[in-house]
């Protein structure tokens, strides 16, 4: 008797345990913010499969950030404007072993010769590329969840840092919401566009600069977590300590405030049935 009454304490405790990852049975989708100092490039991994969001500058060692993770070939990559923090690691593709299946760009009408130089490399690998409006998708495919292309609407002529490619990723329970250098004006009319726009997971944008980042856009989208990729001591003083406190405000606790100025590389676990981990 005493033995079943030990194993039914047992079962109780281990039955009201936390887990951490994702249930079993179900692929989620891993998002690593690789610190690129003062620049943007995320790393998105469903199963065996990779695609990229922004690709940081040039000269700090995308590629081989890559490499050193296991990865040669991404299913595609997601240029979100011609800004060289963002661009500028992808025009040292060629000849390093790690192939593009697809480029996704934006139509942003500014940084001509940024742009130029990427389609170089693009033709050079073989990549097709695509151009991405508003209410198009973006997927690894294979019954997974994608991105929805939120911003800019294809009767908008932008360029520069409002010009930005937006996107919602969807997984189940899990939202994320990736912003590019999208400026308070591309905000506001981002939320006139999708007036119940929210995400459990918030790419600060444009490395926490104050031109970006109303709390009204934040309040709105209200995010659990929420990462700002930027340089340590930049000459902007990126992220703005007015932004931070508006984080701190709607995320209700600073630690779920990540930097890569303060972290390095930032990883995180989007699990269609529990939302958003921290590993």
């Amino acid at each position: 008797m005493r033995l079943f009454w030990i194993l039914v304490v047992a079962a109780v405790i281990n039955g009201c345990m936390y887990v951490s990852g994702s249930a079993e049975g179900e692929t989620p989708v891993h998002v690593t913010a690789i610190d690129v100092g003062q620049g943007l490039a995320v790393l998105l991994e469903y199963g065996s499969r990779y695609a990229m969001y922004d690709f940081g500058p040039d000269s700090v060692g995308v590629v081989d950030s890559l490499l050193a993770r296991g990865v040669d070939t991404l299913e595609w990559v997601v240029l979100s404007h011609n800004h060289r923090d963002h661009i500028g690691g992808f025009m040292e593709l060629a000849g390093r072993g790690v192939f593009v299946r697809r480029l996704y760009v934006g139509p942003d009408t500014a940084g001509d010769f940024y742009r130029d130089s990427v389609l170089r490399v693009a033709r050079a690998l073989g990549t097709p590329v695509d151009t991405l409006l508003r209410g198009e998708n973006v997927s690894f495919g294979g019954g997974a969840n994608g991105f929805e292309v939120l911003w800019p609407a294809s009767y908008w002529r932008v360029g520069e840092n409002r010009a930005s490619l937006v996107l919602l990723g969807k997984f189940g329970a899990s939202k994320m919401l990736l912003t590019g250098d999208l400026d308070s004006v591309g905000e506001r009319h981002l939320l006139e566009m999708n007036p119940t726009l929210s995400a459990e997971l918030l790419q600060v944008a444009h490395h926490g600069s104050a031109g970006s980042n109303t709390l009204s856009f934040l309040s709105q989208v209200s995010p659990k977590y929420a990462f700002v990729s930027v340089g340590a001591e930049n000459r902007y003083g990126h992220p703005a300590p007015s932004v931070v406190r508006k984080l701190n405000l709607v995320l209700g606790d600073s630690t779920r405030l990540y930097r890569t100025d303060l972290q390095g590389s930032i990883r995180f676990e989007l699990s269609p049935s529990m939302g958003v981990l921290v590993p």
